[in-house]
């Protein structure tokens, strides 16, 4: 994976580059301390990929409507069970077109005092969510006054496409823990880990596809996500630093916006892989 080989490639060469600087008898000043004791501040930014678990997908429209463009009553309950999905990282766009394109995420964060082990963090991923085409899939319930409980080819261009393309959106409020690892002799290099902890909204914007009709919805607050994100940082000449994380996490939508009055309700495991550029200063 992309992000791995960055990731070692960096990490051997700041391995290689210092040699035998590092020493775990000599822990020096963190990173960006301030004179004051007060903690320090952080903004980082990077890119992210995403594995998702088959989730059941339920929709529900019981408004009975009538739709003029199909010429049917709206009126639907039913359940799509184990739909795989993936993500749509876009990283060719990075320079391309728009630097929020891909899967970006950002972090702003506070280390409460100048030993920065604890700190709070407000953690955003625009992961994207994208329905796999053209699976075979259980399909159970009443569609159009009709009952149904069969195994049906789901396809995009009839039946159904679904997709928070515009972001699946987890917004999430972090507790953190940070442990230095290795800390080179001239104090210019730290090697830390990181784990963090947290809960919070997803607002996704969905694009899907129902019996023919397509509707790019608005963002909204749909559900919550809770999760654990852990892994390695460094830090170099106490104002930047280079984060890698891998983050697992369960999300549950339960109010998205899809066709008319109707709504869809899932839920699933999401694990990520994450690397994040950032700057940091004390107060």
């Amino acid at each position: 994976m992309l992000f791995n080989r960055v990731f070692l490639t960096f990490l051997m060469y700041i391995l290689l580059y210092t040699g035998n600087s590092f020493a775990q008898d000599e822990i020096c000043d963190c990173p960006s301390m301030s004179k004051k004791g007060k903690g320090s501040f952080y903004f980082s930014w990077g890119y992210n990929r995403d594995w998702y678990s088959k989730s059941d997908l339920h929709f529900k429209n019981t408004s009975g409507d009538y739709n003029a463009t199909t010429g049917n009553y709206d009126s639907y309950d039913f359940t799509i069970y184990d739909v795989k999905a993936k993500d749509r990282p876009g990283f060719r766009d990075i320079l391309r077109t728009d630097l929020t394109i891909p899967q970006y995420v950002y972090r702003l964060g506070y280390y409460f005092n100048n030993k920065r082990d604890l700190g709070i963090e407000i953690n955003f991923d625009h992961a994207k969510y994208v329905m796999v085409g053209w699976q075979t899939l259980r399909v159970k319930g009443t569609i159009h006054g009709q009952q149904i409980d069969k195994d049906t080819l789901v396809s995009p261009d009839s039946f159904l496409h679904f997709e928070h393309s515009d972001g699946a959106n987890f917004l999430m409020l972090n507790a953190m823990k940070r442990q230095r690892l290795l800390v080179s002799k001239n104090k210019k290099l730290w090697l830390s880990g990181v784990i963090k902890a947290g809960a919070g909204a997803v607002i996704p914007r969905t694009d899907v596809t129902l019996f023919g009709q397509r509707l790019n919805n608005r963002f909204h607050v749909a559900g919550y996500i809770a999760g654990v994100e852990t892994g390695i940082r460094i830090d170099a000449y106490k104002h930047f630093f280079l984060e890698y994380t891998a983050k697992g996490a369960y999300a549950n939508y339960m109010n998205v916006l899809v066709i008319g009055a109707g709504k869809a309700h899932h839920h699933f495991w999401v694990f990520e892989n994450i690397l994040t550029l950032g700057l940091q200063f004390g107060v």
